[in-house]
């Protein structure tokens, strides 16, 4: 079997003798020899809690996730439960006599089941005040391991080292069924997770792995290759596999329809001990003398295919499921990212673990690669056509042409389902294709294939070097006129134009062919910074998820986002009857998301300068959509285009102003709510002033409230009458400083005055009266003195020119004569500029 093992956690510590998932957090749970549990983040490798629960071993520990608990067993027969969040111990109590070996939590009832050295079971209800509600009894020895039945929950089953494993009823004492499942004890015991088999596989001091049919009792298979005793085996929910580990030190991987070793992993941690599963995402958790691993079966993505049509099939194991999503309900108030019921039946089986499936072009048939064979189905009946060895498959378009990878230097293709020969040379239908490495082939009109640092492209029909092309690709996705190719690296993607015509030409002209190919066969169109993980063309629009979970397209020369996911999806395909993109998560629940058809031709006309055929497709566009064209529009510069299809107001008056048609943004603005119109009436101000368009900024200005521009505004114009008026209206508003200069530049000394009086600054009246109009002073500083009237003392020591005209510097009569004279000759507005002189 093809699938990868990845470690995800190598944590050293003392002795782990229990594991456990938490099914929610990205937490593991580990109890030690030395009577500490700790808490790790299984992604990041960190510590996140960590207890000490007693002063002997903690054998067993399990999660209670409903109530924020764990529960642990250990050797001094206590049973303590604590919250892992507050750090609270919530219960503690003498459990059995002897040590406590093993527990299983109820997945749904709140009961706790423990097993003991004092050879019992029992069962512990916490809403009850963890009140021992049975006692099961039949075991001889020490108790090693129990487990739910996952098809049943009122049945469990236990291992013990009498050599026996035991079924029970929750409800009753005595065991249903007894197995002698080994030559010596029975280390643990595990239920086979699927519904088709009832099956157990069990482990023991005789070093072998059994699996047994529990309703006959009979033993199907025994598994040996463990040099010691072997402390657990369990079946994966999504992995045909079986997992063991043993004090020999290592963890052997076995097929669970072969019933051989895949792989033998050993991480120097001494003796095997614990095992836990974190279900549905293929992580095994396992506990050493010396520390915990947790390594990563295979991907999380699943094995599918779609069809144009969207005849979907997929696989979970080796069953084979099929739907069609042209049959899904399309209801247009479904939100956006909402699951969408599906119905689907049962094809049948297949041989072979699927690591890929690929539909041939018409739909006919249906390919399964896996466990390094091919089988080729008839899509409806699912009946074998054809099979083989191979490692990578591809169809050609004319769905009676297919390449088969047999290893990573030989290369068949087949035509009806014969093997094609000769060719470009002796023995080798491809040109080259025995001298270099590829890893996976690719369907397309040209056969496409990658290898360690380099894509190269075939010629179906005469096996000549199409294009070599030195890229580290990941995959390859062809459109489906074959004009378009996007190869996809780690973090970015490049979209390249294939021109047959030029290659064709150079193969015409009797050109010498070389192992690079044709270097005019392709044009590189774009590259994007992102990193695909599942993509399909529709036309000329690349639909993709991308590795940070976004769901984007590509058209013409730029990339688009359609939403962002809060988990990993996968791209299934796009119905244009629905307007929608169909994606699923790893367990195939479907989701969809809307994409009119009519909006990407729309935008793949304007990219190719067609604003006519654009024009023509425009009126098909759904008017939830239009906005979104508009923007597209923006983005190329075409803003008049833009500006004409808009129904967003805030988008029309942005595009108005950026075109300096104002008249349109003003009719926008006059037609929004006085608390939300300032902004706009301010901008088209300070674009009528760009445009020299004075009366307009001037209304635009008043209507803003922007008194600071619409002075300078009237400044400019040497408008004194609006200058005065606004000195009034900035009064009004508070706006005192604006007023008083409005009032200073038209000469106004008495309003500055009175203004300064008016609003407590009667100190600076009195001193700009003093500098600007004299006459002024003895009414300020009385003033002055009245506001002070509180503190007498400095009331009395302001100086009134009429009362003490002998301590101002100058003669008091000279300076109201000349404020006289300059008022009778120049007007009262020369007093400014006489000062400032």
């Amino acid at each position: 079997m093809l699938f990868e093992v990845t470690k995800k956690l190598f944590a050293r510590s003392d002795r782990v003798k229990a594991v456990d998932f938490h099914p929610t957090e990205p937490w593991l749970l580990t109890a030690l020899y030395n009577g500490s549990v700790n808490i790790y983040n299984h992604d990041t490798g960190a510590l996140v809690r960590s207890f000490e629960v007693a002063e002997v071993p903690v054998r067993c520990a399990k999660f209670i996730p409903r109530k924020h608990w764990f529960v642990a067993g250990s050797d001094d027969y206590q049973l303590r439960v604590f919250n892992y969040n507050t750090h609270e111990k919530v219960a503690a109590f003498e459990a059995h006599p002897d040590y406590i070996r093993c527990l299983t939590v109820h997945p749904t009832l709140p009961i706790v089941l423990t097993g003991s050295d004092d050879m019992t079971i029992k069962a512990w209800d916490w809403e009850k005040g963890w009140k021992n509600i049975q006692v099961y009894e039949g075991h001889t020895h020490y108790i090693m391991s129990l487990s739910f039945n996952p098809k049943d929950s009122n049945t469990f089953i236990s291992a013990c080292l009498d050599r026996t494993v035991k079924v029970w009823s929750l409800a009753s004492p005595s065991p249903n069924t007894t197995l002698e499942a080994h030559d010596k004890g029975v280390n643990y015991v595990d239920f086979y997770p699927g519904s088709d088999k009832p099956y157990l596989t069990t482990c023991g001091d005789d070093k072998t792995v059994k699996v047994y049919d529990y309703l006959s009792k009979s033993c199907v298979q025994t598994m040996e290759g463990h040099t010691n005793n072997v402390s657990f085996a369990v079946w994966l929910d999504n992995l045909p596999v079986v997992v063991s580990g043993s004090e020999d030190g290592t963890i052997k991987i076995w097929n669970a329809s072969t019933y051989r070793i895949e792989n033998t992993l050993s991480y120097g941690l001494e003796r095997a001990w614990c095992v836990a599963l974190n279900k549905g995402a293929n992580e095994v958790a396992v506990g050493f003398d010396e520390g915990v691993v947790v390594i990563k079966l295979g991907r999380d993505e699943p094995t599918f295919s779609m069809d144009p049509s969207g005849k979907l099939i997929y696989t979970k194991n080796h069953e084979v499921l099929s739907g069609n999503l042209s049959t899904v309900e399309h209801d247009v108030t479904r939100a956006d990212g909402a699951r969408i019921p599906f119905s689907t039946k049962d094809m049948g089986t297949t041989e072979v673990f699927p690591t890929a499936i690929n539909h041939s072009a018409n739909g006919r048939f249906v390919t399964v690669v896996g466990d390094g064979e091919y089988i080729i189905y008839t899509a409806l009946a699912w009946r074998n056509k054809s099979f083989g060895s191979g490692i990578s498959f591809a169809w050609a378009p004319d769905s009676n042409t297919y390449a088969v990878l047999e290893s990573k230097v030989r290369l068949k293709v087949f035509k009806n389902f014969r093997e094609k020969t000769g060719g470009a040379g002796t023995g080798a239908t491809m040109k080259g294709s025995g001298s270099w490495a590829v890893d996976q082939l690719y369907t397309g009109p040209v056969l496409g294939a990658k290898g360690n640092g380099f894509v190269v492209f075939w010629d179906w029909e005469t096996g000549e070097i199409v294009r070599r092309i030195d890229v580290e690709a990941k995959n390859v996705f062809w459109s489906g006129t074959g004009n378009l190719v996007a190869v996809a690296a780690d973090d970015s993607y490049y979209v390249l134009k294939f021109d047959r015509d030029a290659y064709q030409a150079r193969v015409d002209d009797g050109a010498e062919l070389t192992d690079e190919g044709v270097e005019e066969a392709f044009e590189v169109v774009a590259e994007i910074p992102d990193g695909i993980k599942t993509a399909k063309w529709v036309g000329d629009c690349l639909i993709y998820t991308t590795t940070n979970n976004r769901l984007c397209y590509f058209v013409g020369s730029e990339s688009y986002t359609i939403s962002p996911f809060d988990r990993p999806l996968y791209l299934l395909g796009y119905l244009p009857a629905h307007n929608r993109v169909y994606v699923a998560d790893k367990d195939m629940h479907l989701y969809a998301y809307t994409l009119s058809l009519s909006v990407v031709e729309y935008q793949t006309a304007v990219l190719r300068g067609d604003l006519e055929g654009a024009q023509e497709i425009l009126p098909s566009i759904p008017k939830s959509e239009v906005n979104k064209v508009a923007r597209f529009l923006e983005q190329r510069d075409l803003k008049e285009l833009a500006l004409e299809i808009t129904t967003d107001p805030d988008h029309k008056f942005d595009l108005a102003l950026s075109l300096d048609d104002l008249d349109t943004a003003v009719t926008i603005a006059r037609t929004v709510p006085p608390t939300e119109s300032a902004v706009k009436w301010k901008a088209i101000g300070d674009r009528a002033l760009s445009v020299w368009r004075f009366d307009l900024a001037k209304e635009a200005f008043q209507s803003a409230g922007d008194l600071s521009s619409l002075f300078l505004l009237l400044l400019a114009q040497g408008d004194k009458g609006g200058v005065e008026r606004l000195a009034q209206e900035a009064e009004g508003k508070g706006a005192n400083n604006l007023s008083f200069v409005c009032r200073l530049v038209g000469g106004d000394v008495d309003g500055c005055v009175g203004l300064l009086g008016r609003t407590g600054r009667t100190p600076e009246g009195a001193v700009f009266a003093r500098t600007y109009k004299p006459s002024l002073v003895p009414g300020v500083v009385k003033q002055w003195k009245t506001e002070l009237k509180a503190r007498p003392k400095i009331a009395g020591a302001i100086a009134d020119p009429e009362e003490n005209e002998d301590l101002f510097e100058e003669g008091w009569a000279e300076a109201l004569a000349h404020e006289k004279e300059v008022a009778e000759g120049e007007g009262v507005g020369a007093l400014v500029d006489v000062a400032a002189e």
